[in-house]
């Protein structure tokens, strides 16, 4: 079980196997958040069609929720966001109806295919063709709604980040110097300053 799962290891005899980076919706529904008893609760549940992950109703209870993505409850008619506490554990977040249509993720890939069209590849899986100007380790804001990015955030001096890997996994600051040469930026997180790989690090602002 992944270290950023927040569930008691002592105890617990038996999670669904995880097939990302992220959650899978029965651990986040039953251990996390405690809505569901047990693996049939949430697999009635999603039989009924009664949960979305980021605007697509949820298939399977293996079905991951990734960083920032939103689960919604639908009969409930309640949105809850997958984030990272500032102890590096995911945790969700209740959102407001008008933050669910809306998700922040990186990008790790950028390449050209036919068509002179760019292909845009994030972290949590999901591919876009684009013509907007990115480069490899800014963020995006997507649309969910409209399934489309509205938004480039760059990987910047002064931009706010998320660290989302590392000793500092969880803790938002901001980027005070880039060093691309070596793969770093020093950051400054209220009055402690120290140094993480860009890979380590979201664009969140």
């Amino acid at each position: 079980m992944p270290k950023n799962w927040p569930i008691a290891r002592k105890g617990t005899k038996f999670v669904v196997k995880k097939n990302s980076n992220g959650v899978p919706v029965l651990v986040v529904l039953r251990d996390m958040m405690e809505l569901a008893q047990n693996r049939k609760e949430v697999k009635s549940a999603i039989h009924k069609k009664h949960l979305s992950i980021s605007g697509k109703l949820v298939a399977n209870e293996k079905k991951s929720l990734e960083l920032f993505d939103v689960l919604t409850v639908i009969p409930a008619n309640k949105s809850y966001r997958l984030v990272l506490s500032d102890k590096g554990k995911f945790t969700m977040e209740e959102i407001a109806d008008k933050e669910a249509n809306v998700k922040v993720s990186k990008i790790i890939g950028k390449k050209m295919i036919s068509g002179n069209k760019t292909q845009i590849n994030l972290i949590d899986g999901r591919n876009y063709l684009s013509d907007v100007k990115c480069s490899v380790n800014d963020s995006v804001s997507i649309d969910l709604k409209k399934n489309e990015i509205k938004k480039v955030l760059p990987l910047k001096e002064k931009a706010e980040v998320l660290i989302i890997g590392g000793k500092h996994a969880g803790i938002k600051g901001k980027i005070i110097k880039l060093m691309p040469e070596d793969k770093m930026a020093e950051i400054e997180a209220g009055e402690a300053k120290f140094n993480a790989l860009i890979k380590q690090l979201m664009i969140i602002n």
